[in-house]
């Protein structure tokens, strides 16, 4: 970072090229930047580094992921998402799964559709002793998962030619019983399995709806049938509720928030 050691005052033109070079010295930066960090390399008077970097803030390009620390903000993560979607809106999503996390204990994923797969691409840990293993470099048969009925059900992915795969007796093996299921999801804005892809597995899981208002990811638990199965109602309304939270973050124009 270069040091700027003239006055507080100055020109418009002054105030818009300050504000620049501390967006670029935080998105250049390898790590969150501190206010004080900011304040000290661009010799600016703080009550100056503090205006600029809220109106940097309010316009979602920057955002603070601590006390007094940013990061570049929803309005990069948006652009490039539309180059490198997983990395990006893992990143994004992180607060929401954190949250869901904290309240469910269960293991929380976020996943997006690639091809004719389900893609993992963010995961939070369960604290349970017994939870769901790593689920980032793992295919499964789409109507197995409730990420999947998730992505079936809006139309991100297409139900499978042929046969449907059948790993458990409980597993939807005819396509008019699937569409009656998707229609469900569709109705109720969250998919279940119980015991469909292994048994003593459970699943549930929300959209995340995009700019154009089409579902871009999908936000699931997943644990064993035990814990899961009757509280499968409750853990859908939070992820509704939690993928709402995420999907505003994804709307232009709306103004950068935590999960709620």
């Amino acid at each position: 970072m270069t040091g700027d050691r003239s006055g507080e005052s100055g020109s418009g033109t002054q105030a818009v090229d300050r504000a620049a070079a501390l967006l670029t010295a935080v998105v250049e930066a390898d790590a969150p930047v501190t206010f004080a960090e900011l304040s000290e390399s661009f010799g600016l008077a703080r009550s100056t580094t503090s205006r600029l970097l809220a109106a940097l803030e309010r316009g979602r390009l920057l955002e603070r992921t601590g006390p007094g620390e940013y990061v570049g903000g929803p309005l990069f993560v948006l652009y490039a998402a539309r180059h490198d979607r997983t990395q990006q809106l893992a990143r994004l999503a992180t607060p929401v799964l954190e949250a869901v996390g904290e309240v469910t204990r269960e293991t929380v994923h976020l996943a997006v559709a690639n091809g004719s797969w389900v893609e993992h691409v963010a995961q939070v840990d369960g604290t349970y002793l017994l939870a769901a293993s790593d689920w980032n470099d793992v295919e499964v048969p789409v109507h197995c998962s409730a990420l999947g009925k998730v992505l079936l059900a809006w139309k991100r992915l297409e139900v499978p030619d042929g046969r449907l795969a059948t790993p458990t007796d409980q597993t939807i093996a005819r396509r008019a019983d699937l569409e009656e299921d998707l229609e469900w999801v569709r109705q109720h804005g969250y998919a279940v399995t119980h015991d469909e892809l292994e048994i003593g597995l459970s699943g549930v899981a929300a959209p995340v709806f995009g700019p154009d208002d089409d579902v871009v990811a999908a936000v699931g638990v997943s644990g064993p049938t035990a814990r899961l199965e009757q509280r499968a109602e409750e853990i859908g309304q939070l992820l509704v509720h939690h993928a709402r939270t995420l999907s505003r973050r994804l709307q232009p124009g709306t103004p950068t928030e935590g999960p709620t």
